[in-house]
């Protein structure tokens, strides 16, 4: 994919971005491998074919994704054999929900949608149609459960209670859909994807500050759907990056990269998601709190990194390769352990390690290759 030639177009959106130092400490290739390495050895589960499987099935979809985004960058293949591996024992029928029928099918529609994703990845890397085909299995399942009754339109993240529309399983739906466009030429996929796009930006969970909140809240008496005012999560807002980017990779419309760029910017400029005292990434609703962050919550800020590296990788100059810079020099001497694992707060310090943030750095170190 060529760089975008509309660097200048964007000036007025990046001059909210405040000068950062522009280097890494380490070269990010030998981090990124010390993350996944480091993930592997103290996380990896070969019996069960997953990382940390106490922890929630969707965060080794993730991890996934970020060693296998690590294998397309770079084109090495040295985690393919692994990869293989965790998708013939992940694919098969979830023990708490068989009647999905397997392939990744859950009862619900975002953790679903991680693993397809996931699969896309793995068909660029080998070119295998088997991966295809589980994607397109997963995005008819996923769109089995989109309404346009309720709230106007839009896709139910719990399949089992079928009460709540919000913003990760539509976003990623949309990268999902327009992903398979790419891939396969099929133009329901767009269709769908486009559709699901328009209604999201009229849902409402976009707000004021530029922010996507978590979710809408049905009033079914009045029959209205609005913003719940829901945290505004790191991983909301890449999640919606990254289906921006595969809406225009899809059709070049540089409608979608300024619209990518206006949340980016938010983000960033943001005193909450990043506070000027660090200039460092921060899900504010659960980092420093004293219930501290559980396992989803963990994730969060890797899957922002991932996302906002596709957009900078499409924009000549890398606008946002600084702000990844500062976010990975803070990770790698404040918050990383002898082991190169890593913590919680990419600001410091380290309070210990755990799948879920040590697939959310590794995001971050591919981020920047």
């Amino acid at each position: 994919m060529r760089s975008l030639q509309i660097l200048a177009g964007l000036v007025g959106l990046i001059s909210m971005v405040s000068p950062i130092q522009a280097s890494t400490v380490v070269d990010p290739s030998t981090a990124a491998i010390a993350a996944i390495d480091a993930m592997n050895n103290a996380f990896y589960n070969p019996s069960e074919g997953r990382w940390s499987p106490d922890v929630a099935w969707w965060i080794s979809g993730t991890a996934l994704q970020a060693v296998l985004d690590y294998m397309h960058i770079t084109g090495s293949r040295d985690y393919l054999s692994q990869a293989r591996e965790i998708i013939d024992k992940q694919k098969a029928p979830l023990p708490g929900w068989p009647q999905g029928g397997g392939n990744f099918r859950a009862d619900s529609t975002d953790d679903t949608a991680w693993w397809a994703l996931a699969m896309l990845r793995m068909f660029d890397l080998t070119g295998d149609k088997q991966y295809l085909s589980i994607a397109m299995q997963d995005e008819q399942y996923i769109w089995h459960y989109w309404t346009d009754t309720e709230c106007g339109g839009g896709i139910y993240v719990d399949i089992r209670a079928m009460t709540y529309k919000n913003a990760i399983a539509n976003a990623l739906y949309i990268k999902l859909a327009a992903g398979l466009h790419l891939r396969t030429g099929d133009s329901h996929y767009l269709t769908r994807a486009l559709k699901a796009h328009k209604w999201f930006v009229e849902s409402g969970m976009i707000n004021a500050e530029g922010l996507v909140n978590d979710g809408l809240t049905q009033d079914k008496a009045n029959g209205v759907c609005f913003n719940n005012e829901g945290p505004t999560w790191s991983y909301l807002q890449g999640a919606v990056i990254g289906g921006l980017v595969e809406l225009f990779r899809t059709i070049p419309d540089e409608t979608y990269i300024r619209s990518a760029a206006t949340l980016a910017n938010a983000v960033i400029s943001s005193s909450k998601l990043t506070p000027p005292s660090t200039g460092v990434l921060t899900d504010y609703a659960c980092e420093g709190t004293a219930a501290g962050c559980n396992y989803d919550q963990q994730s969060f800020k890797g899957i922002f990194a991932r996302n906002l590296g596709e957009l900078d990788a499409l924009i000549v100059g890398r606008p946002y390769r600084a702000y990844l810079e500062q976010n990975a020099n803070s990770a790698y001497q404040k918050a990383r352990n002898a082991d190169d694992t890593y913590g919680t707060s990419w600001a410091g310090p380290f309070d210990g390690s755990s799948l879920a943030k040590q697939q959310s750095v590794a995001s971050l170190w591919v981020a920047l290759l």
